[in-house]
């Protein structure tokens, strides 16, 4: 009878609660109002042929290129963060190796690294989830092939330092140091260009947060050009759909667009901040488009959803118990959500401050 490997048959599976999601979507960190209407009228221009064709990756890997200040042959277009994540891990990660993941973080990093059959080493995250420079530095081994950091971090916002980055590059120069920044443009600090120096440096992209791309699937990986040339390798030479690579010139040329969305989030998340703070809810500083906190009551997301708001359980997560993630948006949707977010607290008694007064 036919088996999958032991290792696949072992996985841990993913399942997103993707059904049912009707009403203010804060669930997911996806862009709430969608992309930039260029995108919209790109779309409606594309014709048969255009997909009709295989999908021509290289000549938007150059305009990647030149938006970022590297060169062609340092960036790989891929299906997303997640397929960057699995390419790295095709690439580099044999069954006796070992890969480095700081919880909680984004799940993928362990899903597809014990796929290859190497074993999966977690690092807990110091108190209050500050990234623990020191015992991931302890915890690398000759075997430690790779290691992943997403900055700023999912599910917490919290971030790891450039200078505790490039450190751990230094201490394993045999293991890829992948750095996710997803939410880069929530955060504005990068490594890119650092494997110039450090060649075992690799940062992922996405243009499914801050460019409401996210039903297209593209995001970008970046690393020294020896080191891309070999993920390029095991990596499909048509693993970026042609939609989305029409699409995607469309959005790097509207940064209004995108500076105007991150303004209203980082705005946003200031008020969620706040209100957090009047009601005596534990949270974390957050560096993203989103803000963890630790509320407590299993009634609040049911409570939250009766009002027309979705928001993300993060209870199973390593360190959080009770918590909850919540995503911004533009000022009508944190509007909408910060007065259900009220009615809830009352609802549960949880005195806000001006209750309190």
């Amino acid at each position: 009878m036919l088996k999958a490997r032991e290792a696949v048959r072992n996985l841990p599976s993913y399942h997103p609660p993707l059904g049912g999601r009707e009403g203010l979507r804060l669930d997911f960190n996806e862009n709430t109002v969608g992309c930039s209407p260029r995108v919209l009228e790109r779309l409606r221009r594309l014709d048969f042929e255009q997909l009709a064709r295989y999908p021509e990756r290289e000549p938007l890997e150059g305009a990647i290129a030149d938006f970022l200040g590297v060169t062609p042959a340092e960036v790989l277009l891929t299906n997303g963060v997640d397929e960057a994540i699995h390419l790295l891990c095709e690439t580099y990660l044999e069954p006796a190796d070992e890969a480095l993941v700081v919880v909680p973080t984004f799940s993928m990093y362990r899903i597809y690294a014990a796929a290859t059959g190497a074993q999966v080493v977690s690092v807990p995250s110091g108190p209050d989830f500050r990234f623990p420079i020191e015992d991931v530095r302890n915890r690398i081994k000759p075997r430690t092939r790779l290691i992943a950091v997403a900055n700023p971090n999912n599910p917490t916002g919290t971030v790891a330092s450039q200078e505790d980055l490039l450190q751990i590059a230094h201490s394993a120069p045999q293991a890829a140091l992948l750095v996710d920044e997803a939410y880069f443009e929530f955060y504005g600090k990068t490594l890119v260009s650092a494997w110039r120096e450090i060649p075992n440096i690799f940062v992922a992209r996405t243009f499914s947060k801050a460019y409401g791309l996210a039903g297209l699937r593209i995001g970008v990986l970046l690393g020294h050009q020896e080191q891309i040339r070999a993920v390029r390798r095991v990596s499909s030479p048509y693993n970026v759909n042609a939609v989305a690579l029409a699409c995607l010139p469309e959005a790097l040329a509207d940064q209004d667009y995108v500076r105007q969305y991150v303004s209203e989030v980082l705005a946003g998340r200031d008020r969620l901040e706040r209100a957090y703070e009047d009601a005596g809810i534990p949270y974390w500083p957050s560096h993203a488009n989103f803000v963890l906190a630790r509320i407590g009551s299993p009634e609040f997301i049911r409570l939250m959803r009766e009002r027309g708001i979705l928001v993300r359980d993060r209870s199973s997560d390593y360190g959080c118990e009770g918590c909850v993630r919540i995503t911004l948006g533009p000022r009508p949707h944190t509007d909408r959500l910060l007065a259900a977010l009220q009615e809830t607290f009352e609802t549960l008694g949880i005195a806000t401050g001006a209750s309190k007064s």
